[in-house]
């Protein structure tokens, strides 16, 4: 079997292992190139990355962390880029999904998140200022520039809008969790991470 971003063989095990730093970093250099997505984005995919973990009390694992970056992308690039990707753009990067399973992971993504995509830009400078403390720890170049005023004031609008664009969508979801919960006394955690 060919791995489907590397077009090499893939381990067997391959499903076991922690991947390695370089292979997330090539995962997510690979998006964020070919979706032309900017450093900014990259931070507000971080707050989505641990919002997540914290609402869905979920664990990344070798079997589910593509999925579950790719989610946080694909609604990061959506609430911050003008320009944003579509789910089909995504598909011509990653030739093994389909739109449909794109939609679905945006959908179960934000239900997970109960639907916060709010980023106050006071979240988003303490990323910043985390991830710069970080390189500078580790030696590592930073070379974002600190939000401005009015790319704060444009987080923040963008965020409300796109909160509100998704008012139906989680109207709808919380109407068909409620009967599900209702008939069968768990709750149900969708598995995006498949």
């Amino acid at each position: 079997k060919l791995h489907p971003l590397s077009k090499s063989e893939v381990p067997p095990d391959y499903e076991h292992h922690d991947p390695e730093q370089k292979q997330i970093y090539r995962f997510v250099r690979t998006l964020f190139s070919a979706a032309q997505l900017t450093a900014e984005c990259a931070i507000v995919t971080l707050v989505y990355l641990e919002r997540l973990l914290t609402y869905a009390e979920i664990d990344i694992c070798p079997g589910n962390w593509k999925r579950i970056v790719l989610g946080a992308i694909l609604l990061a690039s959506k609430v911050w880029d003008d320009q944003a990707v579509w789910n089909v753009d995504y598909c011509q990067i990653l030739k093994d999904i389909t739109v449909e399973d794109m939609n679905e992971l945006e959908r179960q993504f934000l239900e997970l998140l109960q639907f916060n995509i709010n980023v106050p830009s006071s979240v988003y400078a303490k990323y910043y200022f985390d991830l710069r403390s970080l390189s500078e720890t580790n030696n590592l170049s930073f070379p974002l520039e600190p939000l401005s005023r009015d790319k704060a004031q444009k987080l923040e609008a963008i965020s409300r809008l796109c909160d509100d664009r998704y008012k139906d969508v989680r109207r709808a979801a919380r109407k068909r969790s409620a009967s599900t919960d209702n008939l069968c006394g768990i709750r149900w955690v969708p598995a995006i991470l498949s």
